[in-house]
């Protein structure tokens, strides 16, 4: 209808002028191109496509019987009407302005999709069509019925868009409506609330389900959850029309959209209903089954919020809810959110960061209690880092041990520590020389050749094998069977002292003690602090005798005794009093640069003018 040829443009001038009969010229011989006319007219009157011929200024200038039997009117009476306002072109403010371009003659053609009423009072939907006709400066208007298409691009639509199991809306269609409630939202100056809610659920054991029982019963029992869940959500006030949506996102997952919400309370009720619906049991075919959910709370302002941000709160939270326990609801928390994202950082960094030089080592003295004289120092790891400052150990050494970094950065300590503790030795050589005790964590054992790597270390730094000191924690010594306990012996047969670290917090299996190559028992903090002896206070004498005990025993296994976080006078005196070989705390000092412990060696310290007061944090620990 829009061709481009000289014939297609005669023909068409010639229909415009049959139909419209505005050439008052006739010839009086019927020629040829009369009968050319006469056949365009019939032409466009017996199409089945509904057509109709618009001037420059919109207004219909012939319509043939499809379009007015399309609108329910008669061909003569559409004549003189506004095109527009016919087939609906000015309810978009877009397709308006194209039409008027095309009108125009700035705009060769134009196509639109428009829902029309039909005059038997059900809705159709169309196809309009307008390109010019050539040398007539009028528009061709045609209009197709594509309801039938339509129906079969919304029935595989719903199909593209829905689960197959549950029939709830996919993943596709939950983000869609996400993505569509966000963006409306922030256009919108009234008439919602401005915020948004999410219950991110995952049922807890789906997997043994599926595995004992067949995908037939799983798939059963995710129907009956999605069931109950659309339950939940349209006894919360919403109903099947309204603001929320329950969609499954993949195997064992499913979200409740809540739009336009009114806070974290209304989201809290909603992840209590759900939680208290999925553990009620389900009777599926005769199988009787119970499960529980885990489900991650979101509820926030839509301003700022984008759809892939809410969905990582969300997968946070329900992490948090899995990690806390399952068979709960966890709301998300943006402070334990940005430890978190802290952590990530520090996991992300921690590696580079020994190749770039940013751990230095500081060395905490261990003293005679009898003396009063530093015999040792642990080194302590502290990272300077460029973002979060300096951190000590409890903040990055689980970290590191989680991801294995641990062992190039125990390596890196050891070192260090080795080299520093024989320097101390060149530089003072009158004085009696310190040993150097350096925490090892059990993934060391595992992951690297740890023998090998100490026998290097004091071969390359010249320290002597009874000046190291190696530390593991109770539970890791204790549980010590095969690979880590072949290692200990070597090291202990080696002249490498072996201290357990925080004694009397883990196992504290006393029988399997004397079978371990240990030549030290370093006692948790926890048993110091219960002797504390200030004025006006009163011991508690069953402090006393546990430690008394343990250190009995442990001078008759043939070790020797540290005590940790010694804080004042008083409790470096009863430690003394029952036997306690060297303490380490507060007391006699922080951990300090190595400049200040050269100052210690050889010479007795004053007690430090910071120990820690009562009801301070403890102090920190690690490699």
């Amino acid at each position: 209808m829009s061709g481009t040829s000289e014939g297609t443009g005669s023909a068409a001038d010639s229909i415009r002028s049959a139909i419209t009969e505005r050439h008052p010229a006739v010839p009086a011989v019927p020629s040829r191109a009369d009968a050319e006319r006469r056949d365009y007219r019939a032409a466009f009157n017996a199409a089945h496509l509904a057509m109709a011929v618009v001037d420059r200024d919109g207004y219909v200038v012939a319509a043939n019987e499809a379009f007015a039997g399309l609108l329910g009117s008669e061909p003569h009476a559409l004549v003189h009407q506004c095109a527009a306002d016919l087939v609906d072109l000015a309810a978009e403010a877009r397709t308006w302005a194209a039409y008027q371009e095309v009108l125009r003659g700035r705009q060769a053609r134009l196509r639109c999709t428009r829902r029309l009423k039909h005059p038997d009072g059900h809705s159709l939907w169309t196809e309009v069509t307008l390109g010019p006709v050539p040398g007539t400066g009028d528009v061709l208007l045609s209009v197709s019925d594509i309801s039938d298409r339509r129906d079969l691009q919304a029935r595989l639509r719903h199909l593209q868009m829905h689960d197959p199991v549950t029939r709830l809306p996919n993943r596709a269609l939950f983000f869609e409506r996400l993505s569509a409630a966000l963006e409306a939202s922030s256009y919108e100056h009234g008439g919602g609330t401005g915020r948004i809610g999410l219950c991110y659920l995952d049922l807890d054991g789906f997997k043994a389900v599926n595995d004992t029982l067949g995908h037939r019963v799983g798939d059963r029992l995710l129907t009956a959850v999605a069931a109950r869940l659309t339950q939940c959500a349209d006894q919360s006030g919403y109903g099947r029309t309204g603001g929320h949506l329950v969609a499954r996102l993949g195997g064992d997952e499913f979200a409740l959209l809540v739009e336009d919400s009114t806070g974290t309370e209304q989201l809290a009720d909603l992840a209590r209903s759900v939680l208290a619906a999925v553990q009620e049991p389900f009777d599926l075919a005769g199988q009787r089954l119970s499960v529980s959910a885990s489900i991650g709370v979101v509820e926030r302002a839509t301003d700022g919020t984008s759809a892939t941000g809410l969905m990582q709160a969300a997968d946070t939270t329900l992490y948090w809810a899995k990690a806390d326990g399952k068979a709960r609801w966890t709301l998300f928390d943006p402070e334990r959110n940005a430890h978190r994202m802290t952590r990530q950082a520090l996991s992300s960094t921690l590696r580079p960061a020994v190749e770039r030089g940013e751990f230095e080592l500081e060395y905490q003295p261990l003293v005679d209690l009898e003396s009063g004289v530093v015999r040792g120092v642990e080194a302590l790891v502290r990272w300077n880092h460029p973002q979060f400052g300096t951190l000590t150990p409890n903040r990055f050494i689980g970290i590191a041990e989680e991801d294995g970094s641990i062992v190039q950065l125990g390596q890196w300590v050891l070192r260090t520590a080795c080299r520093q503790a024989r320097r101390w030795q060149i530089e003072q050589p009158s004085d009696a020389p310190v040993f150097v005790s350096v925490n090892v964590a059990v993934r060391q054992v595992w992951d690297s050749d740890l023998v090998g790597d100490v026998a290097e270390i004091l071969a390359e730094t010249g320290l002597a094998p009874q000046l190291l000191q190696l530390e593991l924690t109770e539970s890791a010594v204790m549980g010590s069977a095969g690979r880590p306990l072949q290692a200990l012996q070597a090291l202990s047969d080696m002249g490498v002292r072996i201290a357990i670290d925080d004694f009397g917090t883990g196992y504290s299996n006393l029988a399997y003690l004397s079978r371990l190559p240990v030549s030290v028992l370093k006692l948790d903090g926890s048993f110091v602090r219960g002797f504390r002896y200030e004025e006006g206070t009163h011991p508690n004498p069953a402090d006393e005798t546990i430690v008394e005990a343990l250190v009995q025993l442990a001078h008759r296994l043939g070790l020797t005794v540290t005590a940790e976080c010694v804080e004042t006078a008083g409790q470096a005196a009863r430690l003394r009093r029952v036997g306690c070989d060297t303490g380490q705390g507060w007391l006699f000092s922080r951990a300090v640069a190595p400049d200040v412990i050269a100052g210690m060696i050889g010479r007795q310290p004053p007690a430090a003018p910071d120990a820690r007061p009562d009801g301070a944090a403890p102090q920190p620990t690690g490699p």
